[in-house]
């Protein structure tokens, strides 16, 4: 008999998962975040897990607030064996997580105990780590602390920027729950304590995590410029005005850190705290993404002064 299930979720990272659960039981409802203004429009719309839900007519639970009301027993009424929990997005207290007959598992986009918190997919990337993965892991009161059921590792390709990995992870999170959460239902696998070394913490991304600090090495830079896309985006100041940074290559130029190296066709090259960085695809306030030789068109950027900041 398919086991009945609850599933907590709200961004696109957790539609992967949502689907998983449907194909392994029943999902006997959804809990997302209450629906917001999005767009330039600010009009409101559904969560895409929402979306996928009332799609499939699945009962839809939506709760400004979840600490201090009996939410934790309307989640029992509907006699769940085991909640599922995928970028919900709030913290859930013990009685929630002891509403199911077996509790919560949470599908975490890291290798854990290593990046626990809301941005694991961004530090992953700006840490320079060769590999990623998920965890399915049983919830605890703790911040990503409870022990693990099951783990999958994906590579970090040169390539990747957190848009390519977050759906790659995605997809890994659902493809985790349909081979281990039956069978932990079951009994056949037994989660087990995270170590207590090697734990880091990926806390949630702000604006200027996304300035390019020239001081830095240029190989972090360039790490930083794949994590923080799309959002917030890498950026500096050219002449006190925002400038975004779409592209650059890591080079070995040397000198004062911000000062500008050469300014051609191919790029402006910036001095690092170690390396260069090569800027080629650039973006002023209120313009679309240009070449560096389209910038450099309509720009005086001389060489051997530092006009980013």
């Amino acid at each position: 008999m398919a086991p009945r299930l609850i599933f907590m979720g709200t961004p696109h990272f957790a539609v992967a998962s949502l689907r998983a659960c449907l194909e392994l039981g029943e999902v006997v409802a959804v809990v997302t975040q209450p629906d917001k203004p999005r767009g330039r429009g600010q009009e409101v719309s559904f969560s895409p897990v929402k979306q996928l839900a009332v799609e499939k007519g699945l009962p839809v639970l939506q709760p400004a607030k979840i600490r201090g009301t009996d939410f934790a027993q309307q989640l029992k009424a509907f006699d769940a064996e085991a909640a599922v929990v995928t970028a919900y997005g709030k913290i859930l207290p013990p009685d929630v997580l002891e509403a199911p007959r077996h509790g919560c598992v949470n599908v975490h986009a890291s290798l854990l105990p290593r990046f626990r918190g809301s941005a694991p997919i961004q530090w992953a990337l700006a840490c320079g780590d060769a590999q990623t993965g998920v965890c399915l892991m049983k919830m605890d009161a703790g911040m990503d602390t409870g022990p693990v059921i099951a783990r999958a590792v994906l590579p970090i390709l040169p390539e990747d920027n957190s848009a390519t990995l977050h759906d790659k992870l995605a997809a890994l999170g659902g493809g985790l729950l349909r081979e281990h959460l039956l069978a932990w239902l079951r009994g056949e696998r037994f989660p087990q304590p995270q170590p207590s070394e090697g734990v880091v913490m990926a806390p949630m991304i702000k604006k200027e995590d996304g300035l390019l600090d020239f001081t830095r090495p240029a190989v972090e830079l360039e790490r930083r410029l794949r994590a923080f896309t799309p959002w917030p985006g890498a950026f500096t100041h050219f002449e006190g005005a925002l400038l975004k940074v779409h592209a650059l290559q890591v080079g070995a130029g040397q000198g004062v850190p911000g000062t500008v190296l050469r300014a051609g066709a191919e790029g402006i090259e910036v001095a690092c705290g170690d390396g260069s960085v090569l800027l080629t695809s650039l973006q002023p306030e209120g313009k679309k993404p240009m070449t560096a030789q389209q910038f450099l068109a309509g720009r005086k950027v001389p060489v051997g002064e530092r006009p980013f900041s």
